[in-house]
């Protein structure tokens, strides 16, 4: 790995010349597809568990038992296992997907992961458009899922290695972008979809998801691997060809030599998933690709996305107010992840993640006030005006917190620390790690909030303050260093540099530390 040289004990990180270019842009753009199907079926499943038409076809029981119940209690009015196993069910075939991403990606290249995905989302997409009974849309899902896993995956990473250094987080928030657009397209088709006569309206919603996956998976055939990939896979010849095309020049030999060194490295690991887990070497990165997808479901950002239909319509709204207020943080939603693709390569990486933290935990906890005074523990009374409107207006503070702090950054993080041997894995880890809990926390959040009612948004504060006081801690900032340069922000930091293990005896990378000292001095 390339190394840095020390100036008056302060760690300068090596700029490659060049700059950013068309290409770059578009390459991402596409890669970055990959968060708007994502978005899109969550913002798609809130609709579907709250349309009245696909619980009848669907879920028949479940459907008459809510229109039995006469019990107005708020907090448990939704409540159903099987329903929320339903929503579940996508994040955990993409939690397996998400294993099987790592070798394919490490041996068929990002771009051919992404056109793999791609294809099998629009497959399941289209057959849960068309499904007439429950194994039919289950198929679907799981394909979609399938999809889901596999690009989320190869998308960060591929903008991570495609992108210059200066300008690695502005790119790579386009993913996170591309979710909050995925989320705010569905709500906008769930609603319209409610309006079309005869009840079929939510299989176009369905169905509508594989416009985004055709663009990804059309697009992947136009756009080139990331050099680091092609190195890899001993494509030397094109990646030098890809790397002055995305760069803009024609001498790439500095920037193309780390690459390479790199892969030196990385060819050297026989198995990265031992290597990741129990070769010692990576406890810090580890600990964040492990904490980091945990964190972000805690934050209970899905719970919102997931059921802001159900939850919007527990507090007081009808059908279509409801899916209306749903739009509504959408919109907050795109926003303000604009915030984040500003300011992340201005500002750093550590001021988003403790400012966006702070207003979180501020919005949680008078949301889940509003809510309390006006239902108590009983859950029964009716919802005036004028709370609902203080309870979308804190959501959407809330969300516009997440949006520019937790959404974008807990995708760039793990997507940038780890040194090539064991990035794939590392990144199937994370992702991984984020659709379990997604599925997890989306299929008990009904149950919590039937006991633990106004207590819920609490519950998630608390788990807030706790993640915000971590990055406080023990990230160091990322922004600025090249990828190939990473592990040199573990060995400043305060905590992180006793658990680092110094790989300077490699003759090899030693010498290449040297040279480019020498060079650079």
């Amino acid at each position: 790995m390339a190394g840095a040289v020390i100036v008056h004990h302060t760690t300068r990180y090596k700029t490659y010349p060049g700059e950013i270019t068309g290409i770059v842009v578009f390459a991402c753009l596409i890669a970055s597809v990959a968060g708007c199907i994502f978005g899109y079926d969550i913002g798609l499943t809130s609709g579907l568990t709250s349309t009245e038409p696909f619980l009848v076809k669907f879920f028949p029981s479940i459907y008459e038992e809510m229109k039995k119940q006469v019990v107005v209690n708020q907090y448990c009015k939704f409540d159903s296992q099987l329903l929320t196993l339903f929503s579940s069910s996508l994040f955990l075939a993409a939690m397996i997907a998400a294993f099987l991403a790592g070798p394919l990606t490490r041996a068929f290249g990002r771009k051919w992961t992404l056109f793999t995905a791609a294809s099998a989302y629009v497959c399941g997409a289209c057959l849960g458009g068309v499904s007439f009974n429950f194994p039919m849309l289950l198929t679907g899902r799981m394909l979609v899922g399938a999809g889901v896993g596999l690009s989320i995956q190869a998308s960060p990473l591929y903008i991570s290695e495609m992108a210059p250094a200066q300008q690695r987080g502005m790119l790579n928030i386009m993913f996170q972008l591309m979710i909050t657009v995925g989320i705010l397209t569905a709500n906008m088709t769930n609603y319209l979809a409610s309006k079309i006569p005869g009840g079929w309206g939510w299989r176009i919603a369905v169905a509508f998801g594989a416009v985004p996956a055709g663009v990804i998976a059309l697009g992947s055939l136009a756009i080139p691997d990331t050099p680091t990939s092609l190195i890899q896979r001993g494509d030397t010849a094109t990646a030098r060809k890809t790397l002055a095309q995305i760069r803009g020049m024609g001498d790439v030999r500095e920037e193309m030599d780390d690459l390479s060194a790199a892969s030196e490295d990385a060819k050297a690991v026989e198995n990265p998933w031992r290597e990741l887990f129990f070769g010692g070497k990576y406890k810090p990165q580890l600990t964040f690709s492990l904490l980091i997808p945990f964190f972000q479901q805690l934050t209970g950002i899905n719970v919102i996305m997931f059921y802001a239909p159900v939850l919007f319509k527990t507090v007081g709204f009808k059908q279509n107010a409801s899916l209306v207020s749903s739009v509504i943080t959408g919109l907050v939603n795109v926003f303000s992840t604009f915030v984040a693709v500003l300011t992340a390569d201005k500002v750093g990486r550590r001021a988003l993640f403790l400012q966006g933290g702070t207003q979180m935990i501020i919005s949680q906890i008078l949301v889940g006030t509003f809510i309390g005074l006006q239902f108590g523990m009983s859950g029964t009374g009716a919802i005036s005006e004028q709370y609902a409107m203080c309870i979308v207006l804190f959501v959407c503070v809330y969300v516009a917190g997440f949006a520019w702090s937790w959404g974008p950054m807990g995708w760039l993080i793990p997507s940038e620390i780890y040194p090539l041997a064991v990035r794939s894995a590392a990144m199937s880890v994370t992702v991984a790690v984020n659709m379990f809990f997604t599925a997890f926390i989306g299929q008990i959040f009904l149950t919590l909030l039937c006991h633990l009612r106004f207590g819920l948004f609490y519950f998630f504060g608390g788990w807030v303050l706790l993640m915000t006081l971590f990055i406080a801690m023990l990230l160091p900032e990322t922004k600025n260093v090249p990828v190939e340069e990473m592990a040199h922000v573990w060995k400043k930091h305060w905590f992180w540099r006793k658990f680092v293990v110094d790989t300077s005896s490699d003759a090899r990378s030693a010498e290449m530390r040297k040279r480019i000292a020498l060079e650079m001095s």
